[in-house]
């Protein structure tokens, strides 16, 4: 969790990306409960990997720690001061690093439903692309085991891409290798890779496979989270979760489903959906919002939103469109 999420800015800038709400949920609450939903066991630890304590601050910690006592599970948190690289995050965690972990960046969202294969050394879980010369993706031998990861193929490899979630049945194998990597200052793109130590796991002879999930959805950037908010009301709609609040106010209003409606929203001569995210104590008047992305505690009025993301105290009134303004922000 330790990047700044620059290209989702200016959301970003107040708020680490990895607890911006979709569907009304911080991004990184929706992915470790979803892999712990995933594999149906108890989990001990959860180990966050943060940025500089000026953002990630005790509020930032406080939360992620009510996160894991949710899951029966007690919080470690790290910091990664200086961005080297995904195989340096994992070892600002290095005291973590034992018996069977799964990795995940917090930038992701799944959807999934398979077994978790417990034999073998490493899942390494994909999604199946259309165009995976966009993309990291897996070479399967005939035993359908990983034997080489391929960063942006020229020529086809597997249409199996990495979306950066990992399971290992021992991850201080992981660990080792990483710090191996590090005393020898093996470097790709500037920076110490995740990689790097998977690779010399292979070369070891561990067993790789795949975990292929439904969908893969982003958070990168403005647009990529409002369609990924999108598709998870589709998918919270479809499995019957409540999403509306029983204490929204409706005057003269109406929402059109999927919508989250958060605590304590007041909606006065508008429409709200499909697909709109409204989070706490926000108050629309004389509106129309679809497709959009409001968080809490902000005024709507007189406007046409669509695909639209507007943050946290922000005030927004005037017939601009396709917006995107952050916290504590006046647009009148």
């Amino acid at each position: 969790m330790a990047g700044r999420g620059s290209r989702l800015r200016p959301h970003s800038l107040t708020v680490p990306k990895p607890l911006i709400p979709v569907a009304g949920k911080p991004i990184v609450h929706r992915l470790v409960a979803d892999i712990a939903n995933l594999l149906n066991e108890p989990i001990e630890e959860i180990a966050f990997i943060l940025g500089d304590p000026a953002f990630f601050g005790d509020e930032v910690v406080e939360s992620l720690k009510v996160l894991a006592s949710q899951l029966g599970a007690k919080a470690s948190i790290y910091r990664q001061l200086d961005p080297l690289g995904t195989g340096h995050a994992i070892m600002c965690a290095e005291e973590s690093l034992s018996g069977p972990a799964v990795i995940a960046y917090a930038d992701t969202l799944i959807k999934a439903n398979f077994d978790l294969d417990k034999d073998a050394d490493s899942v390494i879980w994909t999604k199946k692309v259309a165009n995976p010369e966009a993309y990291g993706v897996v070479k399967l031998n005939d035993n359908d085991e990983i034997v080489e990861l391929v960063e942006k193929p020229e020529n086809f490899v597997s249409d199996q891409a990495v979306i950066g979630i990992y399971y290992f049945k021992e991850v201080g194998v992981l660990k080792n290798e990483l710090q191996y990597v590090i005393e020898n200052n093996i470097i790709n793109g500037g920076e110490y890779q995740i990689n790097d130590g998977i690779k010399r796991m292979m070369q070891d002879g561990k067993i790789f496979k795949t975990g292929t999930v439904e969908e893969w959805m982003d958070c990168g950037n403005k647009e990529i989270t409002i369609e990924t908010n999108r598709r998870m009301l589709g998918f919270l709609a479809e499995s019957k979760e409540d999403l509306i609040s029983d204490d929204t106010e409706l005057t003269n209003s109406k929402i059109i489903e999927p919508c989250f409606i958060g605590k304590g929203v007041k909606l006065t001569n508008s429409t709200v959906g499909p697909f709109a995210s409204i989070g706490d104590n926000t108050i629309i008047e004389d509106s129309n919002v679809k497709n959009s992305i409001i968080q809490t505690h902000t005024v709507i009025k007189n406007a046409t939103l669509d695909n639209a993301m507007i943050g946290n105290h922000a005030m927004f009134d005037g017939k601009f469109t396709n917006v995107s303004i952050g916290d504590y922000s006046a647009l009148k």
